[in-house]
């Protein structure tokens, strides 16, 4: 068989490329795309929205290296990510009353009328407590729970000599204040990250809210999560949807 002609290949590969092109999905050519959409597909992300991050029980500021540095490669400036630290054995309704007036200080500090909110584990309660019962949804654009203990979890039962832990057991009567009624009140986007293998927040769709974006992810641990970048890039892009 007579070999190709170097020229005769590129040619070949070339004519597959704009075969590819002219009918890939994200071609003109492919589909018709109604106007909106197509709007909405090439509309910017923001990445101007404050970020307040509420860590989870014995956690702090430093569980959130990691996001930050996923926020800022996302398009953040370093001056809208802010950390939220309190007292993991006081008292849940005090933290949410302090994450209150830190939210207010961001909104202060940068400017902006709505900040977003990311938490972690007990980070959960903490967030909705404020959200729900202090009327913070008004402050607040988006609110991503990941691994939120926002349903309780039984592995609380190993702490509850702390008041933040009777409060995050099932069934207790601060659980109940934020699951009744409305979960995800207000005009605020809602979204959570939850994972069988989580091992810490049992069961692990406590984390779920209803009428919130449940985001169910395949295998990872509930420490594990402050680490995975594919998570907090998913974290980030919704809060700059």
């Amino acid at each position: 068989m007579p070999r190709r002609s170097p020229h005769r290949l590129l040619g070949v590969l070339a004519a597959v490329t704009v075969a590819f092109t002219l009918f890939s999905p994200s071609s003109p050519a492919a589909a018709e795309t109604s106007a909106p959409a197509r709007a909405a597909a090439v509309r910017p992300l923001s990445t101007s929205t404050p970020v307040v991050f509420v860590h989870g029980y014995t956690g702090s500021a430093s569980n959130w290296v990691t996001a930050m540095s996923v926020f800022r490669l996302n398009g953040w400036s370093s001056a809208n990510l802010f950390a939220y630290e309190y007292d993991s054995y006081g008292n849940n309704i005090t933290n949410a009353q302090g994450l209150a007036a830190f939210v207010d200080g961001v909104k202060s500090r940068t400017g902006a009328s709505k900040v977003a909110i990311v938490n972690h584990s007990m980070g959960g309660l903490v967030s909705q407590y404020y959200l729900k019962v202090l009327g913070g949804n008004t402050s607040v654009s988006h609110l991503a729970s990941i691994a939120g203990a926002n349903h309780g979890t039984t592995a609380a039962g190993a702490c509850l000599i702390y008041t933040t832990c009777q409060q995050m057991y099932p069934g207790s009567s601060f659980i109940s204040q934020i699951t009744s009624g409305d979960e995800t009140p207000g005009d605020t986007k809602y979204a959570t990250w939850y994972s069988a293998c989580d091992g810490v927040i049992l069961p692990y769709t406590s984390t779920r809210l209803s009428g919130a974006t449940n985001n169910n992810v395949l295998c990872q641990t509930h420490i594990g999560y402050l680490a995975d970048t594919v998570v907090l890039g998913q974290v980030a892009r919704f809060i700059a949807s």
